[in-house]
């Protein structure tokens, strides 16, 4: 785990405190408001380069946690989004809306690096990402639609063009990419080095999308500190329960340790990247929403390293199946 990713909530509060002054003191909302979805889009492109295709191949050495993950993630988790926003931010729609976004859209990136931190099953969370991947793809309009009620405010034709623009391009792009420089210099070039710095460019475009956001919403900010807050509550209460319910859900299935562990990671870490790229392009006129997700890797991140230790793996051979 690198530097980066160790401080990743520290540099993404620092993003985010920078571009607030910045956008306070300077008059940067416009050309900072430009800047921010296709930085998201980029950063997307790098994200999905790094998934592998042929790792949905391990789905059958995990077809247990690979399902439970699947109901967790796609049934479980946005009744509870829903229930979290109408008993909490009833009052605050848009809230509601951002705290939907974040919550039905699971990781596909960096609850590898949890997962492997607390000596989870790689190959099951290895399996996992690309059926997470295409579902969102799927599922994230129908959620919206469904779960946002009269909130979301938004045409079915405009959804599916945001959903299009922020994970479907990403999507080609990352295969091109792959693809072009597995032709041009191999597979094994491609690995070792097209793919470390792919890798390399994720979390300082993550950083600049955020500082450009609060930049270009500065003052929508200092508006709603007091909205922004309330939301801490629900974001709270599903950090704490869904690692619960995780655990109790591998227990009940009977799942060795490291299962267990990549069934808590699995079902605990979001996708805030994706749900604020979305955000953006389905509600440009609703900045409360996208600034709602940036609160949630503030919370997340240290989360998810603490119970990387909390959950871990304390005998590597408790755990069985291969890891990769």
């Amino acid at each position: 785990m690198s530097t980066s990713e160790k401080f990743q909530s520290v540099f993404v509060a620092l993003a985010a405190v920078l571009g607030l002054g910045s956008g306070l003191l300077w008059p940067l909302g416009a050309t900072a408001g430009h800047l921010v979805l296709p930085l998201l889009v980029v950063m997307l492109a790098a994200v999905f380069a790094q998934v592998d295709a042929g790792q949905a191949r391990q789905v059958r050495g995990a077809r247990k946690v690979v399902a439970a993950s699947l109901v967790l993630n796609f049934v479980f988790t946005p009744l509870f989004a829903w229930a979290l926003g109408a008993g909490l931010l009833g009052g605050s729609p848009d809230l509601r809306i951002g705290l939907l976004l974040l919550l039905v859209t699971p990781c596909t990136d960096w609850y590898l690096v949890f997962t492997g931190l607390a000596r989870g099953h790689m190959g099951a969370a290895a399996a996992v990402l690309p059926v997470n991947l295409v579902l969102q793809l799927l599922l994230l309009p129908v959620y919206v639609l469904l779960l946002g009620g009269e909130a979301a405010m938004v045409d079915t034709g405009t959804l599916a063009e945001a959903v299009l623009l922020v994970l479907v391009v990403p999507v080609v792009l990352a295969v091109l990419l792959r693809r072009g420089a597995r032709r041009w210099r191999g597979a094994r070039w491609r690995d070792r080095r097209v793919l470390p710095v792919v890798a390399a460019s994720v979390l300082p475009l993550l950083y600049a999308a955020v500082f450009a956001m609060f930049a270009w919403q500065a003052r929508t900010v200092v508006g709603h500190l007091g909205e922004l807050v309330v939301l801490l509550l629900p974001l709270a209460l599903f950090f704490l329960v869904m690692p619960l319910v995780a655990a109790g859900t591998g227990r009940l299935l009977r799942l060795p340790a490291d299962q267990r562990v990549t069934l808590t990671m699995t079902s605990v870490a979001r996708n805030s990247p994706v749900a604020l790229a979305v955000a953006v392009a389905a509600f440009p006129d609703r900045p409360l929403i996208a600034l709602a997700l940036v609160a949630g890797p503030l919370l997340e991140l240290p989360l998810l390293a603490a119970l990387s230790q909390i959950v871990r793996v304390r005998d590597p051979g408790s755990g069985t199946g291969p890891r990769s």
